[in-house]
């Protein structure tokens, strides 16, 4: 088949009635065309057609249609491995929209009589690449016994490895049989590797033969195997993932053991992989942690993963400290501040000498220590000396001011010494005014007096203003800016959340502050979210709870159920159980939401602070709780329910399963669900303990 033969129809298929992930497909042709012919314009059409196809792993119904056309192209000969991998892309995928489960993957099947001669290519990148396809789309149409037929034949170390995982993903209990076989020595390192995923995959108990064929076949990351699927991982990684899924002690010991080993290795390519694994093992195992700290810590000083994942421990890497003290000592800048940045967040107080001594050199640990969203970081007096220095320091701006500010901000009274500083920076950095206000308020008389007053004479911009109004309690200068902030859009937010703080200060507003709800029919999610907080101003302002229900109603009317509307969802539902039992008639929609992994923690807390625990049906709120842990939902909303609902709320099986997100070695936060899902699982692990 020659490519004229491959796209002779092309034209004909009606691809303006389906769609990809940007609209109607009526660019595919010369998308397809383009990518057929090769060079520049191919790659970039390449990219075109991964982005509207498989768009973040997803398949449309133009995936569907595009299937035959991409299988003649590779059968012509042309860009035969990209198209292949594209392919197999689109048939592995389970993210199916507006299709029928698998319709992908029978698109592809259905064109098994020009995929399957590709086993028999020249080129071993092609038959590689077919055999990975081939092993996605299931055992119809003889695809195994095409497999078993080329394996027999096949002498390329890579293509076989390809082939071995192929079959293993058909059937593998027979493959499981023939890579036992191949975790000796002897077997090429490709093959090895294809072998250990093989058993993994299968369930295999991992013996001491499978540790010593994966510690020998590192490192993995330069073998080219099993790299054309969406969820490639490395072996290290993937190893750790299985094993522990398994959930037994021996298979979480042998995952341990097997990181422990790597993270010794003296390879630097073994040692970015047994980082890489050590990451999935302490996000998933509560045990890996205390067992890893020691063979990860010697890492601080020169990786990045390191850094993080140390980081992201916190304080359960406290047998790292002796290590990262040493480290944060030596010579080289950069190594002792990727040291310092990670003792900062696992053992700040022993952290806060250094970063006084060397602050002007340790950016990274100073981004750590003042960042606003890290822990509290404590008071030392040495450093607050060392931040007045900084901070008066020409050049002294941007991010680094901000970070030093904000250090001042949490220190409160105790850095007063620092209020100079604070009011040079005022100028460049709008956040000193916030500090400002915060230290001040502990301070004697007369300091409040030079603070007002210095706010005062930066009045203008909302964030001054607000901190001015929090010193002082005077509402001029805040009413001045927040009257002047509902007539700028970009600034009608603040203005709102201003006037909110003004209360009853603020009467005057209220007509503006109603003029500025949203009416559009499809409204953005900063106009809902200004709506919101419109409605806690008018409470707040005019003290009449009905218009705020009004309008929070109004807002969970219009946002639907679309997942981009989650967050305003959540702010909507927050600012009703502010309001109380005034809130009642907002009940019907918050019950609704319960249904919804993703939103019912929030929605069961404020049902508890409008209905009260006497109307409700506690078990069954705890049991939806405990299933959006389950699902990975709100984790941290759906523990503060649990918390608040309360132990006798929960029947006998409800408390098991408390019992056992406590004492067991699963993480409550895994990843993906959460910011820091370590720090966080330590936390809520804590707050239900005390439940």
């Amino acid at each position: 088949m020659d490519l004229a033969e491959a796209l002779a129809d092309l034209d004909d298929h009606p691809w303006a009635s389906v769609s990809h992930a940007y609209g109607p497909a009526e660019d595919l042709p010369e998308l397809l065309r383009a990518f057929a012919g090769g060079g520049e314009d191919g790659e970039e059409a390449r990219d075109e057609l991964y982005s509207a196809l498989l768009h973040q792993g997803t398949v449309y119904p133009a995936s569907v249609a595009a299937v035959p056309f991409l299988v003649r192209i590779a059968a012509a000969g042309c860009e035969v491995v990209e198209t292949l991998v594209l392919l197999g892309g689109m048939a592995e995928s389970d993210d199916e929209r507006e299709i029928p489960g698998g319709a992908v993957r029978a698109a592809v099947v259905s064109q098994l009589p020009l995929l399957l001669p590709l086993l028999a290519n020249e080129e071993g990148d092609v038959r590689g690449v077919a055999a990975a396809v081939l092993g996605r789309i299931g055992v119809a149409g003889g695809v195994l016994p095409a497999l078993r037929g080329r394996w027999a034949v096949e002498r390329s170390a890579e293509v076989r490895a390809e082939l071995l995982l192929a079959m293993g993903r058909l059937d593998p209990g027979s493959a499981v049989g023939q890579a036992r076989a191949l975790l000796g020595e002897a077997t090429p390192r490709p093959l090895r590797l294809a072998a250990l995923l093989v058993c993994l995959r299968a369930g295999e108990p991992w013996r001491g033969v499978h540790h010593a064929a994966a510690l020998a076949v590192l490192p993995t990351r330069e073998l080219d195997v099993d790299r054309t699927g969406m969820h490639h991982r490395e072996l290290l990684p993937a190893a750790v993932e299985d094993l522990l899924a398994r959930g037994t002690e021996a298979d979480r010991e042998a995952a341990l053991a097997l990181t422990e080993a790597a993270l010794r290795d003296e390879r630097p390519g073994v040692r970015f992989e047994a980082l890489l694994a050590a990451d999935q093992a302490c996000e998933r195992s509560r045990a890996a942690a205390r067992r890893l700290v020691p063979a990860i810590a010697p890492h601080a000083g020169d990786s990045d993963l390191a850094e993080r994942l140390l980081g992201g421990l916190g304080p359960v890497a406290a047998d790292a400290v002796p290590v990262l003290l040493r480290l944060a000592e030596q010579a080289d800048d950069k190594a002792a501040d990727r040291a310092l940045t990670v003792l900062v967040r696992v053992a700040p107080r022993q952290a806060a000498p250094l970063l006084a001594r060397d602050l002007d050199r340790r950016p990274r640990a100073l981004d750590a220590a003042g960042h606003d969203r890290a822990p509290a970081f404590p008071f030392d007096p040495a450093l607050l000396a060392a931040v007045r220095a900084r901070l008066a320091t020409e050049g002294s701006g941007g991010r680094e001011a901000v970070r030093l500010v904000h250090l001042l901000y949490q220190w409160g009274g105790r850095a007063a010494a620092g209020l100079p500083e604070l009011y040079a920076a005022l100028p460049h950095t709008r956040y000193a005014a916030t500090a400002i206000a915060a230290v001040a308020a502990d301070c004697p008389q007369p300091e409040r007096r030079e603070a007002a007053a210095v706010l005062r004479a930066a009045a203008g911009p909302l964030i001054v203003a607000r901190a001015h109004h929090r010193l002082t309690g005077e509402p001029d200068v805040l009413l001045a800016a927040v009257t002047e902030g509902l007539t700028v859009p970009r600034e009608l937010d603040e203005a709102v959340q201003g006037a909110a703080e003004l209360g009853p200060a603020a009467v005057e507003l209220l007509p503006a502050l109603r003029a500025a709800i949203s009416t559009d029919a499809e409204p953005t999610t900063p106009q809902l979210d200004t709506d919101i907080a419109i409605a806690t101003a008018l409470r707040r302002i005019g003290g009449d709870a009905g218009e705020a229900v009004r309008i929070l109603g109004d807002v969970l009317d219009r946002v639907g159920n679309p997942l981009w509307f989650r967050w305003t969802v959540l702010r909507a539902v927050r600012a009703a159980a502010q309001l109380g039992p005034a809130a009642r008639p907002l009940v019907p929609r918050l019950e609704a939401l319960l249904d919804q992994p993703e939103k019912a923690p929030t929605a069961i807390l404020a049902l508890l602070r409008i209905v009260g625990p006497e109307a409700l049906d506690l078990g069954r709120l705890a049991g939806i709780a405990l299933d959006a842990v389950d699902a990975g939902f709100d984790i941290g909303g759906a523990c503060e329910a649990l918390h608040a609902l309360g132990a006798g709320a929960l029947d006998a099986r409800q408390r098991q399963r408390v019992a056992e997100l406590v004492e067991g070695d699963r993480r409550i936060v895994r990843p993906g669900t959460g910011d820091e899902p370590i720090r966080e699982d330590e936390q809520l692990r804590e707050l239900l303990s005390q439940r």
